[in-house]
């Protein structure tokens, strides 16, 4: 079987004009996508990963000395990933006296898995 095709001359588009037309828009808006993507940037190291794992299944808060034996890591590098995803907004915490306890902030996670599925 053969087919016909018609060939035409290359031409030269204007500056700026486009090839094509998109063929699908983005539905994430600007500002939510700024938020999934730091959400997702604070999750990319697995310890954090790890240590949200312990903090969703956990119930109630976790103390930072709970934690560190956890991972073979020193206590100051445990509290800089909770600091990391403290400051994406996946966890929360609350200081009582010189111990500060962790969870995971509720629904934080559900944007992001919406978004994937």
């Amino acid at each position: 079987m053969t087919v016909d095709l018609e060939l035409s001359p290359k031409t030269k588009r204007a500056a700026g004009e486009r090839c094509c037309e998109p063929v699908v828009y983005p539905d994430v808006q600007r500002e939510q996508a700024v938020r999934m993507a730091s959400v997702a940037r604070a999750l990319a190291d697995p310890v954090r990963v790890q240590l949200v794992d312990v903090l969703r299944r956990h119930a109630g808060r976790v103390c930072v000395c709970e934690l560190v034996p956890l991972f073979d890591l020193s206590q100051p590098t445990v509290s800089h990933h909770l600091k990391v995803l403290r400051e994406a907004g996946i966890v929360g915490s609350e200081r009582q006296g010189l111990w500060a306890y962790y969870f995971v902030m509720p629904g934080v996670l559900g944007e992001l898995a919406a978004w994937l599925r």
